[in-house]
């Protein structure tokens, strides 16, 4: 997600728009609000498209019946203009990451997250085809995770396109080609069924990680789809048996959505239905959209600050004492104490600790599955640790198998305030049978201590639990004795700002206007171009084998393994992300390091984009602590 650029059109139809979620080979993605206030997504088509006499017909006829598809895993049509310059089309925005960041982020899914994956997709697609639709580019990039379940977008569209155009007769490849069927790879005539294929290769993704037909270019991973049997062997049995039937070669082998509903049998209802990688991920993006929804004025250059500084010192010297402020040793020196007309020395000052037992010093210090552990909240029982993915977050469980989530991460960001707890602004977001409620963090921008439970009888019923449970965590945190364990080498103690001072991003990625902390464990550096640093505790990172991605890599830096994942979507929309295992855990779990460097608002190219982040990982290695 990235803000519009300077000089770009802020409106499409009747819609405001604020952000750009993404672009490919049929179109742009805009963030954009309506007149009432939602949020909504709109495509604009590639401006190639609205060239083909036949187009426009075609994508009136698809959006018309796009309108006729509604159920509880698609995210509905809610406008469209075939006769605009750029033809366009919007949908009701649903929060989340797609499917393909969520495993590049944490990993396969487990198998209960896959199962409900496999009941949401196979409803949905349910829906479209009794809609007379066929999806045609069902992908892990084209399924949204929520917090309930998934939701599949973009259904219809790739219908439009075909045709007489001229891009597609000029090598566009309208499809995915690790998760096209076999007849749609070879051109032919397609039903639902080509859909049940996709729907078997997306499933082995979600399960596995990687695509069941990737070969090492388009034309060898269409043989692939077309002629090789894949290898199932390491699927658990209960998944294989719905995955290999939807695998067939021929369409009239493959099952319909009905049947996979039928052998998957009655789905537990859930907190939520996906490990805790995806509410971080679900928070993170919110924050975003509230950050671009209420920008911060903008800030001084940095310029302007060391003029700031300097001036502040000289009126400090009138007194014999210098103060300033530092990230580390690599900013402007910091002054002590000098006698007078004596020069001061060159010694550095670090952040101040924040005292707060609600400021990020502390709270990088406490385990949130410590705080709760064995703890009576109304209306739950006494709670259980479950798991606990990141470093900032637990799920806990009650004696009725009921989740409850607490966290530290982006705050809710359509919440309202709802009084105070325990002295805080209270913030509270709820629907139906589900609440969440949070209290800020000192210091840190665009988060907060959060704490969230479903499956309740009312709304009601539910806001009275998390209000409980928060309260207890306020009250717990703030006495102490909730400290995690801190092995040799742990990341998680640092403030991710102070690794890499001003004066060195300025060298490596600037100029840096400014370095930002955004959760405890995140730092945005706003430069030209923009670099995020994440300290991450969770599964451990790879070589994706998603086609989101026009390259990946794996490196070595400083000897460590490093993989890099680039996205050139064309000057000022391309980003570089480098990941790494800091610290093992266990098999499945870690502390790693991830930094993304993108090309908004800059004239860099995405190996450009990737020079600067591989430098910026070579300077940061050598300051982490030995594991």
């Amino acid at each position: 997600m990235k803000p519009l650029n300077t000089g770009e059109p802020t409106g499409v139809g009747r819609y405001r728009v604020f952000a750009a979620l993404g672009e490919g080979g049929m179109g742009r993605v805009l963030l954009g609000i309506s007149s009432d206030g939602r949020l909504v997504a709109i495509k604009q088509v590639h401006p190639g498209f609205a060239h083909d006499p036949g187009f426009r017909e075609r994508f009136r006829r698809e959006v018309e019946t796009s309108r006729l598809v509604s159920g509880a895993y698609t995210a509905p049509v809610m406008d469209a203009d075939p006769n605009a310059p750029t033809p366009w089309l919007a949908s009701v925005f649903v929060p989340g990451p797609a499917l393909s960041e969520a495993v590049s982020a944490g990993g396969p899914l487990p198998p209960t997250a896959v199962r409900h994956l496999a009941a949401g997709l196979a409803l949905a697609l349910g829906d479209i085809h009794r809609a007379g639709l066929i999806h045609r580019d069902l992908k892990p990039s084209n399924v949204i995770l929520t917090g309930d379940g998934p939701r599949v977008i973009d259904f219809g569209i790739a219908r439009a396109v075909e045709g007489d155009s001229e891009l597609t007769h000029t090598g566009a490849v309208i499809g995915s080609p690790g998760f096209m069927s076999p007849e749609q790879a070879e051109g032919k005539p397609l039903t639902p069924a080509s859909d049940m294929f996709s729907f078997g290769a997306l499933l082995v993704m979600a399960a596995t990680g990687s695509n069941p037909f990737t070969g090492t270019s388009t034309p060898h991973t269409l043989y692939n789809v077309v002629h090789v049997q894949p290898d199932l062997r390491h699927l658990a049995p209960e998944l294989r048996q719905i995955v290999e039937p939807c695998l067939a070669k021929n369409p009239a082998d493959r099952p319909s959505p009905a049947w996979v509903l039928e052998r998957l049998g009655p789905i537990p209802p859930m907190v939520t239905p996906w490990p805790p990688v995806v509410s971080h991920l679900i928070e993170t993006q919110q924050a975003e959209i509230r950050r671009l929804l209420n920008p911060t004025p903008a800030k001084r250059s940095r310029r302007g600050l060391y003029a700031g500084l300097a001036a502040a010192a000289v009126v400090l010297l009138v007194g014999g004492v210098v103060a300033a402020v530092s990230l580390n040793g690599e900013d402007p020196p910091a002054a002590v104490a000098a006698p007078s007309g004596s020069a001061a020395p060159d010694v550095p000052v670090t952040t101040p600790v924040n005292a707060d037992p609600l400021g990020p010093d502390n709270l990088r210090k406490v385990d949130l599955c410590k705080v709760l552990e064995g703890r009576d909240v109304p209306g739950l029982g006494k709670l259980t640790k479950k798991n606990s993915v990141d470093f900032d977050s637990c799920t806990y469980s009650s004696p009725a198998d009921q989740w409850l989530d607490l966290d530290i991460a982006g705050g809710l960001v359509s919440g309202e305030p709802s009084g105070e707890l325990e002295g805080l602004p209270l913030t509270l977001k709820g629907s139906d049978d589900s609440c969440g409620v949070s209290v800020p963090i000192t210091g840190v921008a665009n988060t907060s201590l959060s704490a969230r439970v479903n499956s309740m009888s009312t709304k009601d019923e539910a806001c009275a639990v998390v209000k409980a449970a928060l309260t207890d965590t306020v009250k717990r945190i703030r006495a102490g004795g909730q400290e995690r364990e801190l092995p040799a080498g742990t990341l998680a103690l640092l403030d991710p700002c102070a690794l890499v001072g001003p004066a060195t991003a300025d060298r490596l990625i600037g100029p840096v206007v400014e370095a930002i902390r955004e959760h405890l464990h995140e730092c945005r550096y706003d430069a030209a171009g923009g670099l995020r640093l994440k300290l991450l505790k969770g599964y451990p990172p790879f070589q994706s084998k998603d086609s989101y991605y026009t390259d990946t890599a794996t490196l070595d830096i400083g000897g460590k393994t490093v993989y890099l994942a680039e996205k050139d979507d064309g000057v000022a929309r391309s980003s570089c992300s480098l990941s790494w295992r800091h610290r093992q855990i266990s098999d499945r779990d870690g502390e790693n390091v991830e930094l993304t460097f993108s090309t908004s608002g800059t004239k860099l190219t995405a190996g450009q984009a990737c020079d600067k982040a591989k430098g910026f990982a070579e300077v940061l290695l050598p300051k982490l602590p030995k594991p």
